[in-house]
């Protein structure tokens, strides 16, 4: 009996051109969350090239740490604003910029094109404008307005990273909101205004449901998003002023490379991927309850 069958052949090239994806996420996914796994149970110390094993102690130090209830109360705040104020706005520009209108074209690029904008670019432009004497305070006194410090208060700190970051990716919500609303059948809308439903009621009863799908994507990627901000934060107050805007990702970076606990790093590391897991499990398990056609 031949031995290269049809078959066999045929599973040979499917499996080598998967290969490629598998020994990516075998070398860059699950190796680095193995080895993170590791350091979280060992001391490293680099400056003093040492690599002791300490078993549970970083993890028990974790669960004393004040600091870093007070990062998670940050990260708390910093995602829930961001995620509805993100949502909120991108599907309000997509059922506006859905509109047979002219000149919707030209703001679908103005609110898109942030997004295509370097990160850290984008930030130090930012900086520069909420400064007391930038841009967004001159605009605000010829308004009769005293803006205050923007990056200094530890209220309008918080606010104004998340602002930046809103503006920032809020066109990428739109676009895939935009996407969705104009994939829903417009009979259904013309069905439901001979019977009389208003425009809310419509919004409600036909546009949410049919786009569920798209605000489950969007949900999860702009909160596993907010959850892995950092170059913001580094940028515009260091996350300061004292530890308003220190979040999860920029106390474990403090961590590991200010203060060099690469193995505490690495602990806090294991908790921001559990966190990331716990949310998006979560989200996906009540997807049968909101999310249409989904049983």
């Amino acid at each position: 009996m031949t031995f290269w069958t049809y078959r066999r052949r045929d599973n040979l090239v499917g499996y080598l051109f998967v290969a490629p994806a598998l020994l990516g996420s075998l070398a860059f996914v699950l190796v680095p969350l193995g080895l993170v796994g590791w350091y979280s149970l060992n001391e490293w110390n680099v400056l003093g090239g040492t690599f002791e094993f300490i078993g549970a102690e970083n993890y028990q130090r974790l669960l004393a740490d004040e600091k870093l209830r007070s990062a998670l109360v940050a990260t708390a705040w910093f995602a829930a604003g961001l995620v509805v104020l993100n949502l909120s706005l991108a599907l309000l520009l997509a059922v506006l910029l859905n509109q047979k209108l002219r000149g919707t074209t030209i703001f679908r690029t103005l609110f898109f094109s942030p997004v295509l904008v370097s990160l850290v670019a984008w930030t130090l432009v930012w900086q520069l404008m909420l400064q007391p004497e930038g841009s967004v305070n001159g605009l605000l006194g010829f308004l009769g307005v005293d803006g205050p410090n923007w990056l200094r208060g530890d209220t309008t700190a918080m606010i104004s990273v998340i602002v930046v970051q809103v503006i920032k990716n809020v066109g990428l919500n739109m676009v895939l909101f935009l996407a969705a609303l104009q994939g829903v059948p417009a009979p259904l809308y013309e069905a439901a205004k001979i019977d009389g439903a208003g425009p809310w009621t419509r919004f409600r009863r036909i546009t949410i449901p049919l786009i569920s799908p798209t605000i489950l994507l969007t949900s999860i990627i702009t909160i596993v998003g907010s959850l892995q901000v950092f170059a913001q934060i580094a940028v515009l107050t260091q996350g300061g002023p004292g530890t308003s805007t220190t979040v999860l990702i920029y106390y474990l970076y403090q961590q590991a490379f200010q203060f060099h606990h690469f193995g505490y790093g690495a602990t806090i590391s294991v908790l921001l991927f559990v966190i990331v897991a716990a949310l998006t499990l979560m989200q996906w398990r009540m997807r049968r309850k909101w999310v249409l056609h989904e049983t």
